[in-house]
């Protein structure tokens, strides 16, 4: 076991059991305050937010062996180039300072008032500099679904599914932080009916329910990354909503893919969750046939059991819950995609960003876009307020959250809240 997990352990800073930040999670993010507009290297247990760059300024995080400078930068590139081994060096030593029994921090006030923050007194920025973006399409619901509406139903998947982590090159500039709204695309598509093309808002704006993973420990431009090399290049986890235009999307992805219908926004959460302390939840993954080429076999459980929901909340109504899924439902795995990824010799940096595709499960509750609950707008949804939803409106606000737990210990992201704006 890998000590901070240790399901005994509590933290002399109040917890509610329901907190997705018990001392056993230990993210990282940056932050900032409405005292100190400086975003700064932070973690977070319950609803505190503990200021790194004030611990390590005041000598608590000297026995990490890393320089501690990266905990005076605005964003965790820095901290997260050191690799993993540091990155858990600091989680062990956050996990020691600040649990129950521990005084070295709890006996000085004075230090307790310049590091612990009430949540609600900060603000959360994009925790990383983020210098690419891929997107995988890698569960297998998913594109079975996708491929009934838009192809033959008795050939849903393509030739090539089984056999290789499909996934396209996004755009990094627009990944944005939980409770920035955005504005509704716009752009041109064309109706089966229409012989000629319109330009003007999406009507089909839809969410996608996936998680991403971020990157560090560059390897060099022509090696290659193996499935049992992938995780000493990943941190951990976000949250992440990849944002899709539909009907620009139907009109412009042949041949080259996606392009104005994703590149207008994505949204994720935070707190970066580290695989650390994801280490309990891994389990198997489905059984891949047919069997993969040897460059993405791979040993161990690297799927993870985390439960995930969406929620759509209409202007001045109640959130409505329209999925409730999981992330081990997914038929590629992070070791595959990474492997792939950089079988060619691509070069990773730190502070990439890979999302896993949407996550659909195989029931009608489990599905991780609206495309598919809704079956391309045949089967509406209702909200908490009686309105229906076949696509996302006008001041919706669309919320994921997502969590674990094993033996008592829920470790959660908290969640991506965005709303939408009418179109500029």
């Amino acid at each position: 076991m890998i000590s901070p997990n240790d399901p005994s352990l509590a933290s002399w800073i109040k917890v509610d059991k329901e907190s997705d930040f018990p001392i056993q999670n230990i993210p990282f993010g940056i932050c900032h305050t409405q005292k100190d507009s400086a975003p700064r290297p932070c973690t977070r247990i319950g609803d505190t937010v503990i200021d790194l760059r004030a611990l390590a300024g005041l000598g608590y995080l000297s026995n990490c062996d890393v320089d501690l400078s990266i905990f005076d930068q605005p964003n965790l590139n820095a901290f997260f180039d050191c690799g993993r081994p540091s990155i858990s060096r600091v989680r062990n030593a956050l996990s020691v300072l600040f649990r129950e029994g521990s005084t070295a921090l709890k006996d000085h006030p004075d230090h307790i008032q310049k590091v612990c923050i009430p949540v609600e007194q900060t603000v959360a920025d994009l925790p990383v500099k983020i210098g690419d973006y891929t997107d995988f399409y890698s569960s297998i619901e998913h594109a079975t679904n996708i491929g009934k509406m838009f192809r033959d139903p008795a050939n849903a998947l393509l030739p090539n599914w089984k056999h290789i982590p499909v996934g396209y090159h996004g755009r990094s500039s627009s990944i944005i932080v939980s409770e920035q709204p955005i504005h509704r695309p716009k752009g041109q598509y064309k109706a089966d009916e229409d012989t000629l093309p319109s330009f003007g808002p999406c009507r089909l704006l839809d969410f996608e329910l996936e998680t991403a993973f971020i990157t560090c420990t560059p390897n060099q431009l022509g090696q290659s990354i193996t499935t049992g090399q992938a995780p000493e290049h990943i941190v951990g986890f976000v949250l992440f909503n990849d944002w899709s235009a539909r009907d620009i999307q139907k009109w412009e992805y042949v041949p080259l893919g996606p392009f104005l219908s994703k590149n207008f926004a994505s949204s994720i959460s935070p707190w970066v969750v580290t695989l650390d302390a994801l280490e309990p939840f891994r389990v198997s993954g489905p059984e891949q046939d047919p069997p993969v080429l040897p460059y993405l076999r791979y040993t161990g459980k690297w799927h993870y059991d985390i439960g995930l929901e969406v929620l759509i909340q209409p202007e001045g109504g109640e959130p409505t819950r329209v999925s409730e899924s999981n992330f081990k439902y997914m038929y590629w795995n992070i070791c595959q995609q990474l492997a792939h990824h950089t079988v060619n010799g691509c070069n990773i940096q730190t502070g990439d960003m890979y999302g896993s595709g949407t996550i659909s499960g195989a029931d009608q509750s489990s599905l991780g876009s609206m495309m598919e609950i809704t079956w391309r707008g045949t089967r509406p949804v209702k909200m908490s307020d009686g309105t229906e939803r076949k696509f996302i409106q006008d001041n919706d606000t669309v919320i994921i959250r997502g969590h674990a737990v094993k033996d008592g210990v829920r470790i959660g992201f908290g969640e991506v809240k965005t709303k939408v704006l009418p179109a500029n």
